[in-house]
């Protein structure tokens, strides 16, 4: 399960048909991926982490249940790079 993704999707309001039309992903296909049935592609990958405006390592960290925070506990890194220290 990737909840970086599930998070940002949450975080932004947006619904998965609304990406799945936007980045032509079959809703079914991109359903698969938001909840661990299915590994995204690198373009797929690339597709939504752009689309989400966020890092793509950290939108597709997986949970594997051992790690106590599931990595869904940090803040989104944005795609510019900048984290917001000087």
């Amino acid at each position: 399960m990737y909840p970086n993704l599930k998070l940002q999707i949450f975080k932004l309001g947006i619904h998965q048909n609304h990406i799945a039309r936007t980045l032509e992903i079959d809703e079914s296909v991109l359903s698969k991926i938001i909840h661990g049935y299915r590994e995204p592609s690198e373009t797929q990958r690339k597709l939504i982490s752009n689309f989400l405006k966020v890092e793509e390592n950290w939108l597709f960290e997986k949970f594997d249940g051992a790690s106590p925070n599931g990595g869904a506990l940090h803040s989104a890194a944005p795609l510019d790079g900048n984290n917001g220290s000087s």
